[in-house]
């Protein structure tokens, strides 16, 4: 197997998904064998929109065994943790930018039995993270690719220096946490994206245009089969 193959996941984001069809698309995303799906929650201060809330979640948890990972771009992310769990949710990222006790967040993300992990924005310096990865509560970055709270932007092209350089601070540093990046991500740069270290790959445009969520999944995942 490609050994990019084998530690790859595309993690498609809900909120490209078709969403008077939920289930249908959820049912072709797992007969595609994704694993995750990515939920974007927005509260409308930390940016500008609205997306999906606590019983949106709630139905998806009942529709399918995929692992569900939120996205919180609110600016109070520690009132929603515990009713995520509840739901039953599998992993959260908070923003490195509003989280008032970001090492608390994550720790109590943590002791729920959830992965955590910090988001960050285009602008952000990962290296403020050290004494977080140092103290092992953090299991993700996600580096956003594009600025938070619009979907359909076009990748920056910044963001893969940023993913090498955080790939190769990580292991010189023998931390362990998992590299995301989300935003506009598509055939063109999804390999550029896996080659500078990123490893699970948030799309959502890409994966739901026209319906053809199988056809597109499998060609996003043979553009990584060629490295």
């Amino acid at each position: 197997m490609n050994p990019f193959m084998e530690n790859v996941i595309i993690s498609p984001s809900i909120l490209a998904a078709d969403f008077l069809n939920l289930e249908r698309d959820i049912r072709k995303v797992e007969a595609a064998g994704i694993k995750e799906l990515h939920l974007d929650v927005m509260d409308g201060h930390f940016v500008n929109n609205i997306s999906i809330g606590f019983c949106t979640i709630a139905a998806l948890r009942k529709a399918t065994e995929l692992n569900l990972d939120v996205h919180l771009m609110v600016e109070d992310p520690d009132k929603f943790i515990d009713r995520l769990h509840a739901i039953g949710v599998n992993s959260i990222t908070v923003h490195v930018e509003v989280a008032k006790h970001l090492y608390k967040t994550l720790e109590h993300i943590k002791a729920l039995g959830m992965e955590s992990g910090v988001v960050l924005n285009p602008g952000s310096d990962f290296r403020n993270l050290t004494y977080l990865a140092d103290a092992k509560v953090l299991d993700r970055v996600l580096v956003m690719s594009v600025e938070p709270g619009f979907g359909g932007q076009s990748y920056i092209e910044m963001s893969t220096k940023k993913i090498a350089d955080l790939a190769a601070w990580r292991d010189v540093n023998n931390y362990e946490f998992t590299i995301q990046v989300d935003g506009g991500i598509n055939l063109d740069n999804i390999a550029t994206v896996v080659e500078a270290g990123a490893r699970n790959i948030v799309i959502g445009s890409s994966v739901f245009n026209k319906g053809l969520i199988k056809e597109n999944i499998g060609s996003l995942t043979a553009r990584i089969a060629k490295l």
